[in-house]
């Protein structure tokens, strides 16, 4: 029987972004039989420390405090000691200070593999980091992405062989993200509840919410407008909330690790995005059985198909937002036929397992791939 081969997961942190759950989910779920998985984090406290640990991932902290000060320059030396030492075969680095950070030392490290990810879109970089990211592109084996928009972004603006691109959709536990009855908490007691899970950033589209929500909270009595999570835009959008005048109407909740009780107290789930790649929040949702709504964005059409499990907008229009709204608080049988279809194709299609499976896949060809031009090299024996 071969032994399981190496895999070391990079990622910043180990809080409650989807990134750093995709990272969790990979080294909980990837098949043991074939891959001994590491992790290799900046900051080790945060939600998914816990998961890592009880999983008996092996986990690697690197002082790095700053790519502007010596700290960085240790971190690469006790990263390239750590590939040795474990024979790591794998690196993936999954957001973009590591794509930044992991890549070079890992190559000159000796690691067969070298793969970085692409899970939102550059225009969010700054300048000098998609710079960074270009170079980085040159020197790694590939490029993973979640999404087929993903996927012709990188390689339309960024310049990617097509061949040195991988698609990986997101997958969710559905184990926990499921449909379930729930009591709705007292702050939510209302005939119908509209809301969203996500952290609190501008590229969010969070003001098109609120502004889609103001045009239809009269239609019906005692509507609500649920925004969970915590970020920079929050003091933003409870005074944009009161300036609308549907604070009474609104509940902010502060991030949870308690994400899918939240969300089967949502009848309408709304994902306003501005930017969007493959969307956990969008998928947890769906498979708590929210009726979805999302905008025309990224990786979203991907997920909500119009007329069949979900209704999409046009990004930032906030008129667009509401006519879709109004055509689900009028017909509550279109909300539940919804719904299920939605809960029905997560459970289907974007399991961890599933997730998990396919990152799995895209190992392996990169191994294949990299044995088989290494053996071209040296030519015949």
């Amino acid at each position: 029987m071969s032994v399981p081969t190496p895999v070391l997961l990079m990622v910043r942190a180990l809080g409650s972004g989807g990134t750093e759950r995709q990272m969790t989910e990979t080294a909980r779920f990837l098949d043991r039989r074939r891959f001994t998985p590491h992790v290799c984090c900046f900051v080790s406290e945060g939600f998914r420390r816990a998961e890592i640990e009880q999983a008996g991932v092996p986990l690697l902290t690197l002082p790095v405090t700053s790519f502007m000060n010596s700290s960085v320059f240790r971190g690469a030396r006790q990263l390239a000691a750590y590939i040795r030492t474990h024979n790591i075969r794998i690196v993936h680095t999954f957001d973009v200070p590591m794509n930044i950070f992991g890549v070079l030392p890992a190559r000159l490290a000796g690691a067969s593999v070298v793969l970085s990810s692409q899970r939102a879109h550059r225009d969010l970089s700054l300048p000098r980091e998609r710079f960074l990211l270009r170079l980085m592109d040159r020197i790694a084996d590939g490029v993973v992405v979640n999404c087929e928009a993903m996927r012709e972004h990188v390689r339309v603006d960024e310049g990617i062989a097509a061949d040195r691109i991988f698609v990986c959709h997101n997958g969710i536990d559905t184990n926990t993200y499921r449909p379930e009855p729930v009591a709705r908490p007292a702050s939510l007691g209302a005939a119908l509840v509209i809301g969203v899970v996500c952290v609190l950033r501008p590229e969010k589209g969070l003001d098109t919410l609120l502004e889609g929500f103001a045009r239809v909270c009269g239609m019906a009595p005692n509507i609500k407008l649920a925004v969970v999570g915590s970020g920079p835009e929050e003091v933003h959008l409870k005074q944009l909330a009161t300036e609308l005048g549907i604070a009474a109407n609104c509940h902010f909740e502060p991030a949870t690790r308690d994400v899918a009780r939240w969300l089967r107290c949502m009848d309408i789930f709304v994902l306003p995005s501005l930017s969007e790649a493959l969307s956990n929040s969008l998928m947890e949702a769906m498979a708590c059985g929210c009726c979805p709504v999302a905008s025309r964005v990224g990786g979203n059409p991907e997920l909500v198909i119009p007329d069949s499990n979900g209704l999409l907008f046009e990004p930032g229009n906030a008129e667009d937002l509401a006519s879709q709204l109004r055509v689900l608080i009028e017909n509550k049988d279109v909300r539940s036929r919804f719904a299920e279809a939605s809960a029905k194709r997560v459970a289907k299609e974007f399991t961890h397992l599933a997730a998990a499976t396919r990152m799995g896949e895209i190992y392996e060809t990169n191994l294949r791939r990299k044995t088989s031009d290494n053996r071209a090299t040296l030519g015949p024996s």
